[in-house]
């Protein structure tokens, strides 16, 4: 049993943060429902929604007024809620903090939005990109001179996100431990996503980084953090920063020690990198890696999703499971004595509405009427 064994928590369902805040509690042994629309969404239920895992799934109609009583009742019974609607719809819906914590004073309703509840931008649409932009992150990654890259959705959605609205759930669930009361979280993927940039923050502020991205140690300008390409066409990673290291990198690809000996003069990097990369070149990844993986030089394989699940280290701590024939990142982190799992896949929308419903104190007559009026239904 995972350490959140016991935690009971309603996941009203949306995309990309909330399964992710949902699917890491799940993982750790939290009892997640989820609440799903009839229908579900474009992936709903398949087997490949891997942020569907470990859940059971109730399928409700929220805009029928018995569907609203019934995810009332589950409130009661529940320590968490999650929610990643606009601000104001689950209040629409009567599903709001006021009227879920009057039935449960110990809830924990945790809501996740790209902008926050309040603001100017409160009622704006957005996507992670438009949260990372205003957090200072995407104009930050890119290469000098070159337009923002962003870095898929992993920043705003994910980490500023999903990551946070988890990590405030559980402490906000053990404040109420102690008080006894629940409240809530307003987990904003702007301020998730700034606080992940806190230090390069407090280096711009002690002079150690430019606004101008493509300048900086950490951002592609140095020779000793970044991406060499390959013979092969492949591409291979460094991050040799400390002396020790960059010493074993220089020694390793058997590079001209007095080009190199100005580790950290960034007028020199541009020949450096330039010398690096014309020897990077001339071996296959695999010969690189033969070379220099495990070593001190800080190098990897840039390895793609395919690749990534077959490299030895992952097989060896068994990094990555298979549930259903479908491939799933495993849980993290990893626990002593109550370990996380997969439990089981992504359910199809509705396939446990009558079982969920009985475990939470619906009597049988209760929800025959709930599947009759077409409050709730199931697959």
């Amino acid at each position: 049993m995972g350490p959140l064994h016991g935690v009971k928590v309603i996941e009203m369902v949306g995309l990309g943060p909330g399964p992710l805040c949902a699917m890491l509690l799940a993982d750790m042994g939290a009892e997640v429902i989820r609440v799903d629309r009839p229908g579900g969404n474009l992936f709903s239920g398949s087997k490949s929604d891997l942020l569907g895992r470990n859940r059971r799934s109730l399928a409700v109609d929220l805009k029928h007024p018995d569907g609203v009583a019934t995810v009332l009742r589950l409130v009661e019974r529940a320590d968490a809620l999650i929610e990643g609607f606009r601000p104001g719809v689950m209040e629409r819906l009567g599903l709001g903090p006021d009227r879920c914590l009057a039935r449960n004073g110990k809830l924990i309703y945790g809501r996740m939005t790209g902008w926050g509840q309040d603001g100017p931008l409160a009622q704006a649409a957005g996507h992670d990109i438009n949260y990372i932009a205003l957090a200072g992150v995407l104009h930050a990654i890119g290469e000098q001179g070159g337009r923002p890259v962003p870095p898929l959705n992993l920043v705003g959605d994910f980490g500023g996100g999903g990551m946070f609205l988890a990590f405030g759930i559980v402490c906000a669930l053990l404040e109420a431990q102690r008080s006894g009361l629940g409240q809530v979280i307003d987990c904003s993927m702007v301020e998730g996503s700034a606080v992940l940039m806190g230090m390069f923050y407090a280096m711009q502020q002690a002079g150690r980084w430019q606004d101008e991205r493509g300048r900086n140690m950490l951002d592609g300008a140095s020779h000793f953090y970044g991406t060499y390409e390959t013979a092969d066409g492949k591409w291979v990673a460094v991050g040799a920063i400390e002396p020790q290291f960059y010493a074993t990198l220089i020694r390793e690809t058997d590079a001209d020690p007095q080009l190199f000996e100005n580790q950290h003069d960034a007028d020199a990097w541009p020949r450096q990198r330039a010398e690096l990369a014309r020897i990077f070149r001339t071996k296959t990844r695999d010969a690189w890696c033969a070379l220099l993986e495990g070593s001190d030089a800080c190098f990897a394989p840039v390895l793609s999703l395919t690749e990534a699940p077959q490299h030895p280290h992952n097989v060896a701590r068994g990094s990555f499971v298979e549930v259903d024939g479908m491939l799933h990142p495993g849980p993290a982190p990893r626990f002593s004595r109550t370990p996380a799992q997969v439990r089981h896949g992504p359910r199809p929308v509705g396939a446990d509405s009558e079982a969920v419903l009985a475990d939470w104190g619906f009597d049988a007559q209760q929800i025959r009427n709930l599947l009759r009026s077409g409050a709730v239904t199931a697959a």
